[in-house]
């Protein structure tokens, strides 16, 4: 098994990370164009889900990603983690760019492929493919909502502390040194993670917290109609949001973790020599 992981090398690396970011996305954009457009078509209208579900879905999305990705990539499936965990963790720099290429690339097939599967939906529930379904792709100040005063500034704060708060509790479960999950469950906890984060977090900017999940999506939708993909609903250019943001706030994060909490832990020690037992004779 070892000598196969190490033969994938950086190729199977990008792949797995390609793959676990689709996963991610066609969970998460499937849920909302599934609410969104969908539950605008029932009635009464809103039949077909809520924040919660969309939360939770989300959620529930990028728990499967990273236990498709873990083994070969580490799933990090968001180039905000990937970027915390090359400045705190030793990650290689050299392939911060290409784990961020393929997490896009991953989520941007993703998205053509939910555009795809509901193009009756979004096609019935909003003929001009305008900001009514634009959130379905990609993330709005206020999820979209004028009556809602939240501009690019406030979504990029609430953005930097979204993400911190995910780079946080990332570091903290998968902290060997600390207390992690055992069984294999920190995929489900990182999970849990994003479903409270959307629940506690969601209304300012729409809890992008990934760059790769906005900006996949977002170039996916401008490339099927949606015209105006890249502004928010007031008209201003709005796609760098939820990607400095995110970056910002991913590196924040995991420092605080470094700062408050990992600096602190025991170190690792050898393991003691075990007792060689005494030949028989």
């Amino acid at each position: 098994m070892a000598a196969r992981l190490k033969k994938s090398g950086l190729l199977g690396e990008l792949s797995a990370e390609f793959a676990g970011t689709m996963i991610l996305i066609l969970f998460g954009c499937g849920v909302v164009a599934q609410v969104a457009a969908g539950g605008a078509l029932t009635d009464p209208e809103g039949g077909l889900g809520d924040h919660d579900s969309i939360s939770w879905a989300w959620g529930l999305g990028v728990t499967l990603g990273v236990y498709v990705a873990a083994r070969l990539s580490g799933a990090h499936i968001n180039p905000a983690v990937t970027l915390g965990l090359a400045v705190f963790k030793g990650f290689p720099w050299r392939k911060v760019a290409p784990y961020a290429l393929a997490q896009t690339a991953g989520a941007f097939v993703a998205a053509l492929l939910v555009r795809w599967n509901y193009s009756e939906a979004l096609a019935k529930a909003d003929p001009g493919h305008t900001i009514k379904t634009q959130t379905v792709f990609s993330t709005l100040p206020a999820n979209g909502n004028t009556a809602l005063p939240v501009h690019e500034w406030g979504a990029f704060r609430d953005q930097v502390i979204g993400t911190a708060i995910l780079l946080l509790l990332v570091m903290a479960i998968t902290d060997l040194l600390n207390t992690p999950p055992g069984a294999n469950l920190a995929p489900f906890i990182i999970g849990l993670v994003v479903v409270a984060i959307g629940m506690a977090f969601g209304t300012n900017a729409g809890y992008a917290i990934n760059p790769a999940r906005d900006f996949g999506p977002r170039l996916a939708s401008f490339l099927t109609g949606y015209g105006r993909a890249w502004r928010d609903q007031y008209g201003n250019l709005y796609f760098w949001v939820p990607i400095l943001g995110p970056l910002i706030g991913g590196v924040l994060g995991a420092g605080l973790y470094k700062a408050l909490v990992g600096r602190f832990l025991p170190t690792a020690e050898p393991e003691p020599t075990g007792r060689v037992p005494a030949p028989e004779d």
